[in-house]
């Protein structure tokens, strides 16, 4: 039976990552825009991979359940990117948790049933998280364990609470981290390892959004102010990826890989502490 690679968010990084794993198997890329699955599908079938496309809205779990199930039928699937998301200067905070948060939850949940024994997922998280001031033990579990079809209802991530598109973007992406170390557990009773990646400013047409966005400069400036003094690529990011889909992390899951070239470590230690 073919082996799978399946990519949710047809965009740079998921490329870059399932152009490194993906010889000899079958490609399944979703997007929510038919075009943008198209135009990856096309690169990726004229540099020979075998590639399919798919819709999906991962906002919404009967989507994300289709694609699991059409994803199951090509064959084994074996790797799962799940690179889609938006930016806080590309939606309001009810977006960003519903697609950012959610989306990521039901992802998590419907392929964890699908997903098959050896096999391997990243989720692509954001340094934000790592920003994001430290919430209680109660409210990491919340975000790690609560059932998907209830996270929106928490508390904490009511609109009086949550005011800030970069604040929402912060919360779910450490959301991302805390609900991939608590599903590495069930998804390691079917032999399935699952991680993060938390990219910093990585040169995308996100990237671009938020460099030309409201934000711009403070993007600027962490680019500028960062130890390694530069963005990163989204081929930067597929080494690493490709690292915790193969075997040589066969001892890595529920774990969550800062690169952002230092900005945090600056951000914490360095000359963009906030004064």
């Amino acid at each position: 039976m073919s082996e799978v690679t399946v990519v949710i968010g047809a965009g740079s990084i998921g490329q870059a990552i399932a152009r490194r794993i993906s010889a000899g198997r079958k490609v399944l890329l979703a997007d929510l825009h038919q075009g943008n699955a198209e135009a990856a599908a096309e690169v990726m079938s004229d540099a020979g991979f075998d590639v399919s496309t798919a819709t999906v809205d991962v906002s919404q779990r009967a989507s994300v359940h289709q694609l699991a199930e059409t994803a199951a039928r090509l064959g084994d699937v074996t790797a799962v990117i799940h690179a889609a998301g938006v930016s806080p200067s590309q939606a309001s905070p009810a977006t960003i948790l519903a697609v950012d948060l959610y989306g990521t939850a039901l992802v998590l949940e419907e392929f964890g049933n699908v997903i098959a024994a050896g096999a391997a997922a990243v989720v692509i998280a954001s340094q934000s998280g790592h920003r994001l001031g430290a919430l209680s033990a109660a409210e990491d579990a919340a975000l790690a364990t609560t059932p998907a079809d209830e996270l929106l209802s928490l508390p904490m991530l009511q609109p009086d609470r949550v005011t800030d598109s970069l604040h929402a973007y912060q919360l779910a992406k450490r959301g991302n981290s805390l609900r991939v170390m608590a599903e590495a557990v069930r998804w390691g009773k079917k032999r399935a390892r699952v991680n993060t990646i938390s990219p910093g400013i990585i040169i995308t047409p996100l990237a671009k959004d938020e460099l030309t966005g409201p934000r711009g400069e403070g993007y600027r400036r962490m680019i500028e102010l960062c130890p390694v003094r530069r963005a990163g690529t989204p081929d930067e990011v597929g080494t690493i990826g490709a690292l915790l889909l193969g075997p040589d992390a066969a001892f890595i899951t529920g774990s969550d890989f800062l690169m952002d070239g230092g900005v945090t470590a600056s951000y914490f230690y360095g000359e963009l502490a906030p004064q």
